[in-house]
């Protein structure tokens, strides 16, 4: 009987050893055990015949009684460590007992189970990847539908992170059965349409009654309700299987296998597109129906001349869709091209069509660690657009661009050479073929820039510093300790004169904000409007509206270009509501100052503007002194503005407050009782400064409630109100015409489009892009 045993349980370790070996022989695995570690993969291959085998099968592809484990894209994901906590605890819901094994065992183990699933590019790949990437852009002419690191066509999905995420076998089953697995978003149909066109390409989204069809040429199809005749699946791949050689089709798996993504710095190369809309002279002169930039125009003048949506009819507007992000409040503008939108979120991105919200693709990248201030938050206020791209700021002061089509990152550019408190949170601008952007972190003390990329390739073309070194024009006005951490951020959208060729681009406070102890004089170029050389960033004129701020009076306000009669000339004009309380009027071709009036009934800073340009300072202002009582703490802030070329009027949100001053290095604490903040919607005469008339608003308008205003040809104005309505008003006088409970935090600005030639408008509100439209 003892012999038996013997003898069974010597054939039982020796058929455990065969399976063993042929568990190993298993595509791919060979490769991956060279990365893993040859004994621990062995020993955990041995734990799984023992262990596993029955219900998951001898080749690890699965059985009836448990899933694959060989090819299993949710265990590719999945660390060492959290395949090794899955075996150990089991997943009781699924039926899969928890297995109480030894340590090195389980080691062993879940090595294995990980190797079956190694993303090639941690596994030793055989071949020539050289000559597999000589073969992907030559002789396979696989580039012809693909696209890596910004090459090729953006036809079939991005193949930039391939190595990252898909194992060796994987790979080479892809290219040897194209159909077996498709990404989602690129299952092939047909479409026919009324009139009898058949349409063909790639599903990227689809509901009930709608369908966004990408073409094989690129170019997407919306398609919606009675556009639709017939849907039909198609099985087969697009796709064919790839003809070479073995030996050129190793290579080709080695290439692919040492794709891993675009990295931080990494150009594009400069190759051109087959689809290169939108175009820079469609965005410098885009169509009523496109809001192609943050402002809708390179200007900033949040008017646009749609008029489907007027004052007869604003009453009835309903809610058309939501589209959610998972992010506590937006402060987005969305963006719309051709039918489809763009919005953002924190770190996020994501392509929508118009009419539906529907999703067409998502980028997201993880959170930075270690940010401040809205960085921190999360905050992104949109993108820009040129051609085949979508540009977007990430939290830690990247510059990225992605493919409109496929939605995957084509380059990246890394804004700040220095380790301070950078972060970015606003929409980029683009002119002529340049991509620019600002930094955000003054409050937490960095050296502001604001800085230009090529638009093609990531290339950085010039950077303009708003804090001087020593030796520069402005450093002279920084009275102590040099200005290293000058503050100045750039955080928010600039705007463009296409006519005289000039970028504009307003700064943020100095650092510290509060404390002016080690930083006498005026302190340049924070709390600035910059008047740049598009091509060079060469200073052109500059004002400052808060020489020597010890308020946190940031100059990031909207500068709006506008071209009107101004005091019986033609004049070109640059407007601006300023945090310290000011309405500035200025002729952009020079920087001359032409009007200058409080907009706020409460200021007691100071008792105007002089000739000179300069603030006339109130005794109290400088220095503070303990105790002090001063209005405004922040009179407006970064919400859109507009004007109207009928009505000839500003409209701004302005904030009537009051704040109690320390002394600087002081933590006395405060006794002072203020009234409530009250904001405003204010109409200015922008010839006097006057306030023509004013709609105030309901709910508490402290904190980070800055709602924007969009103007239109319809002769409305809508806006946001601290309540968390969304309302319209006649742009004459203020009449409420039409009111939308959000019940949410509104901390963004609206915008308008059309879509199937209709008018819509859309509005972030809380965690939720809104769209309104007429029934």
């Amino acid at each position: 009987m003892g012999e038996e045993r013997r003898c069974a349980g010597t054939i039982r370790k020796r058929c455990v050893q065969i399976v063993a070996v042929a568990l190993l022989s298993i595509p791919g695995v060979f490769a991956a055990q060279e990365a893993a570690g040859t004994s621990a993969i062995r020993q955990g291959a041995q734990a799984y015949a023992e262990h596993c085998i029955v219900c998951h099968g001898v080749d690890a592809r699965g059985t009836e009684r448990a899933p694959q484990l060989a090819g299993n894209r949710a265990l590719s994901r999945q660390s060492i460590e959290q395949v090794r906590a899955l075996i150990h605890e089991g997943v009781p819901d699924s039926g899969m007992p928890a297995f109480d094994l030894p340590p090195p065992e389980l080691d062993a183990l879940a090595a294995f189970v990980r190797s079956l699933n190694a993303p090639a590019a941690e596994s030793a790949v055989a071949g020539d990847a050289k000559s597999g990437e000589r073969f992907f852009f030559g002789k396979g002419q696989c580039d012809s539908c693909h696209m890596v690191y910004g090459r090729g066509r953006a036809i079939g999905p991005d193949l930039s992170e391939t190595g990252r995420t898909l194992s060796v076998d994987e790979i080479r089953k892809a290219l040897a059965q194209p159909g077996a697995h498709r990404t989602p978003g690129y299952d092939f149909v047909t479409v026919t349409i009324p009139n009898g066109q058949t349409l063909g390409g790639f599903a990227r989204s689809r509901g009930t009654s709608e369908i966004q069809l990408q073409d094989l040429s690129g170019r997407f199809h919306l398609l919606h309700g009675d556009r639709i005749a017939v849907i039909r699946e198609v099985q087969k791949s697009p796709m064919t299987p790839v003809t070479a050689s073995p030996v050129e089709l190793q290579n080709l798996i080695a290439y692919l296998a040492g794709l891993t993504g675009v990295k931080p710095g990494m150009l594009a190369p400069l190759a051109d597109s087959a689809d290169t809309e939108p175009s820079f002279s469609r965005i410098s002169n885009p169509r009523p129906g496109d809001w192609l930039t943050y402002n809708g125009t390179l200007g900033g003048n949040r008017y646009s001349n749609l008029a489907e949506i007027n004052r007869t009819n604003v009453a009835r507007l309903v809610a058309r869709w939501v589209f959610s992000i998972p992010y506590f409040g937006l402060e987005v503008t969305p963006v719309v091209d051709r039918g489809i939108m763009y919005v953002t979120g924190p770190n996020q991105a994501f392509a929508l069509d118009a009419l539906t919200g529907r999703q067409i693709w998502h980028y997201s990248r993880p959170r930075s660690q270690g940010m401040v201030g809205d960085a921190a938050l999360g905050t992104n206020r949109g993108v820009a657009l040129l051609g085949d791209k979508v540009f977007m700021v990430t939290d830690n002061a990247h510059l990225i661009a992605l493919n409109r089509v496929t939605g995957r990152p084509v380059w990246e550019a890394v804004m700040a050479d220095e380790p301070q408190h950078y972060g970015s949170t606003s929409a980029p601008l683009v002119v002529k073929d340049m991509v620019i952007a600002g930094v955000s972190g003054a409050d937490e003390g960095i050296r502001g820039f604001v800085c230009a990329y090529k638009a093609a390739s990531g290339e950085r073309v010039w950077r303009r510093w708003t804090i001087p070194r020593k030796g520069e024009a402005g450093y002279e006005t920084w009275k102590g300790k040099d200005p290293e951490l000058g503050g100045g951020s750039t955080w928010l959208t600039g705007t463009y004169d296409v006519q005289t060729g000039t970028l504009y681009w307003p700064t943020g406070n100095p650092f510290p904000d509060g404390d002016d102890r080690e930083r006498e004089g005026d302190n340049l170029f924070t709390d600035c409007i910059l008047a740049l050389d598009p091509g060079n960033g060469a200073l052109k004129w500059y004002y400052q509206f808060t020489p020597h701020d010890v308020r946190d009076w940031d100059a990031t306000e909207p500068p709006v270009l506008v071209d009107t009669s101004y005091r019986g000339r033609d004049r070109k004009l640059l407007l601006h509501a300023d945090r310290n309380g000011f309405f500035y009027v200025f002729d952009r071709t020079d920087g001359e100052l032409l009007l200058a009036r409080k907009f706020v009934n409460h200021l007691t800073w100071a008792s105007g503007i002089g000739p000179d340009g300069r603030p006339q300072l109130l005794p109290g202002y400088l220095p503070p002194p303990e105790g002090e009582i001063g209005c405004p703490t922040s009179a407006t802030n970064w919400m859109s503005t507009a004007f109207s070329p009928v009505t000839r009027l500003y409209y701004v949100m302005a904030v009537e407050d009051c704040g109690f001053f320390r002394a600087p290095g002081s933590s006395k604490p405060s006794h002072f009782q203020k009234e409530p903040a009250k904001k405003y919607l204010r109409a200015l005469d922008v010839e006097t400064g006057n306030v023509v008339w004013e709609v105030p608003q309901t709910g508490p308008a402290d904190g980070k409630r800055w709602a924007g205003v969009l103007a239109t040809a319809g002769g409305i104005v809508l806006y946001g109100d601290p309540s968390g309505e969304f309302a319209a008003v006649d742009e004459r006088d203020g009449q409420r015409l039409w009111q939308f409970p959000t019940n949410q935090d509104l901390k963004a600005s609206p915008m308008t489009y059309t879509a199937d030639g209709k008018q819509f408008v859309a509005l972030a509100a809380g965690p939720s892009i809104l769209c309104f439209g007429l029934p």
